[in-house]
């Protein structure tokens, strides 16, 4: 897990170290203190653009040098990922003082998350939706993002042909299909086998306390010859429409209450973030389970919506996944139940131990 912490000129910490001693660590503090930005560093150890998906230039410390800094051991492996001033959109990254890519991180660290912002996940559009079941996926496998990536530059490639005036070279316009097609169909058969996983972890797992979801994906579903076939004879209609209408970029996971028997878009607020929490522990428990790799989860004001029983379940199902957990609350009392954890107290951009 992450044994050390060091943030250097992000958001509002000029210089901040934690040094976790257990696996269950309590962020607390008032509005404002700088608690989410800790969890957000955190999910900068993994590829993406974090849990608030800003933009890098954003995450500089307002009044400094103009870049940034998050490192941190994970292991024996040192890892560390930033901005220098003079190139303030341009991540860089490194793991034992080597440059790598973004992409690296995920065989170093799996991290999923639960955010206020995420509220509205199934009101908004399917890219939320495939954004937050991409990250449970590259939690157990870390080709995942390789292939995401070849997919969005191939499907960027032959947009930009279409588009062309002049006639695209067949040739080539084939060649980013079949990329497309062998990477999309890569990128499906994950999101399938996770979100079957996910449904029978959740059938073995369900508890009272909290809400239990049914999943299913949607919006794409073809093998690697399919999509090829879907591409090659979609031309004509993506060129008008100045996008690629066809693949697993149209994919859209939908949710239900299951004991409800409704859509978690109709449902009120507080079973969408019940059902939000329940997938995130399937998830972690699937995660143990499966692959044994270490698991960081990042939860965001989620013990305040509860009530004490409710909390007290969720602490323990967090404490049996085995992997470490981050947690925030403008209240330490919100933590009482919580056992053994490393307490600490954050205030204007510093941290201090509980």
């Amino acid at each position: 897990m992450i044994a050390r912490l060091a943030l250097t000129d992000f958001r509002n910490h000029a210089a901040a170290l934690i040094t976790p001693d257990v696996a269950m660590i309590v962020l607390s503090g008032e509005n404002g203190a700088g608690k989410t930005n800790i969890l957000e560093a955190v999910s900068l150890l993994a590829p993406g653009r974090g849990l608030r998906g800003a933009a890098l230039r954003d995450m500089a410390r307002q009044g400094g040098p103009g870049g940034f800094a998050v490192s941190a051991r994970i292991g024996d492996t040192q890892v560390g990922t930033g901005t220098e001033p003079d190139a303030p959109d341009k991540r860089q990254v490194r793991i034992d003082g080597r440059t790598a890519s973004a992409n690296a991180l995920s065989a170093l660290l799996a991290v999923s998350w639960l955010t206020p912002a995420m509220d509205r996940l199934f009101l908004e559009s399917p890219g939320g939706r495939r954004r937050f079941l991409d990250r449970l996926v590259l939690a157990q496998d870390p080709a995942h993002a390789m292939h995401s990536v070849r997919y969005e530059a191939a499907m960027r490639a032959r947009n930009s042909l279409l588009a062309d005036e002049r006639p695209p070279d067949p040739a080539w316009l084939g060649a980013l299909e079949a990329q497309m097609a062998e990477h999309g169909a890569a990128i499906d058969a994950a999101r399938r086998a996770l979100v079957a996983a996910l449904a029978q972890q959740i059938d073995e797992s369900a508890q009272s306390l909290f809400a239990r979801p049914g999943l299913a994906l949607t919006g794409w579903d073809g093998d690697e010859a399919a999509l090829r076939d879907a591409l090659a004879t979609g031309r004509s209609r993506d060129k008008a429409a100045g996008r690629t209408l066809a693949g697993p970029h149209r994919a859209d996971l939908l949710v239900r209450h299951l004991a409800k028997d409704q859509d978690a878009a109709l449902c009120s607020t507080g079973e969408q973030k019940a059902l939000l929490l329940s997938i995130i522990l399937a998830h972690a428990e699937l995660v143990r389970s499966i692959s044994g790799r270490p698991l960081v989860i990042l939860l965001d004001e989620v013990a305040a919506h509860l009530d004490p029983v409710r909390r007290g379940a969720l602490f323990d199902r967090l404490r049996a996944t085995g992997g470490q957990v981050w947690m925030t609350g403008t209240e330490a009392s919100l933590f009482e139940g919580i056992g053994a954890a490393t307490r600490l107290v954050v205030e204007n951009g510093r941290i201090s131990p509980a």
